[in-house]
This record gives C-alpha cells, sequence and structure tokens, in this order.
C-alpha cells in the first residue's frame, strides 16, 4: 500500500544568491527537523518523508512537494527550516486524512499561506 509522501529537496538554501559552500545545506537541516518530528508524530507506515536531489526552485527555497494516489499535489516553496516543520506536519495530518486530499483554507496553518505554491490536480488513471 503507497504511503504519504513528502518530498524534501536536501539541496535547497534560503537565497540563490547566497549558497553555503559547505554541507549542511538548509534542505538537509529541514529534512532532519522533519524526522526528528515525525517520528514523535505518526505512525511508521503513516507518512514517508523522502529527500531528493533538487526540486528545481532553487529561488524559491527551501521547497516541498506533498503527494498522494488520487489526491493533488501541493507544493510548498520558502519555507524556514526552523518555523514552518510543525506546521508541514499539521497540514500532513490534514492531507492524511482527508479522503480526497483537498484542504480547507482556514484550516492551514498561517505559516504556509504565503508558502503553497500550486495545488496540482491527481492523475487520474483510467
Amino acid at each position: 500500500m503507497p504511503k504519504h509522501t513528502l518530498f524534501v529537496c536536501k539541496s535547497c538554501h534560503r537565497s540563490s544568491e547566497e549558497a553555503a559552500k559547505n554541507p549542511p545545506f538548509d534542505g538537509t537541516l529541514f529534512i532532519d527537523k522533519l524526522n526528528a518530528l515525525h517520528i514523535e508524530n505518526f505512525l511508521h507506515d503513516e507518512l514517508e518523508i523522502q529527500p531528493v536531489g533538487c526540486l528545481w526552485a532553487c529561488s524559491h527555497a527551501c521547497v516541498v512537494s506533498v503527494c498522494y494516489p488520487d489526491k493533488p499535489t501541493y507544493l510548498f516553496t520558502n519555507l524556514n527550516p526552523e518555523s514552518s516543520a510543525v506546521a508541514l506536519l499539521e497540514f500532513m495530518k490534514l492531507y492524511i486524512n482527508s479522503s480526497k486530499g483537498t484542504i480547507p483554507w482556514k484550516q492551514v496553518s498561517e505559516i504556509l499561506h504565503s508558502a503553497i505554491f500550486a495545488q496540482i490536480p491527481p492523475v487520474v488513471v483510467d
């Protein structure tokens, strides 16, 4: 059975003009924070946090996407690794518990309002 997946760009940094010279990058720090909170708040088979090399949104770092079959994919950009991890995992709880994956705007944490870049419709396979 597929898991809800949170793809996190591990090479992200907050400003494409001020790229970090040496790791760890902000994306990697964000993954570490999300993994620590994930262990405390989710069942093992409920959510997978998957690091990816790059999500091609370098001028909008930190970037993550949320997906699951038959649900819309969400793309979040300009996330702050320190302050948005909890809000993002709260969003994931709503997403997991929603049969269609649509989350009412008023239930989305204000921290994420400016970070939602796109809601991409699910792929329908006939």
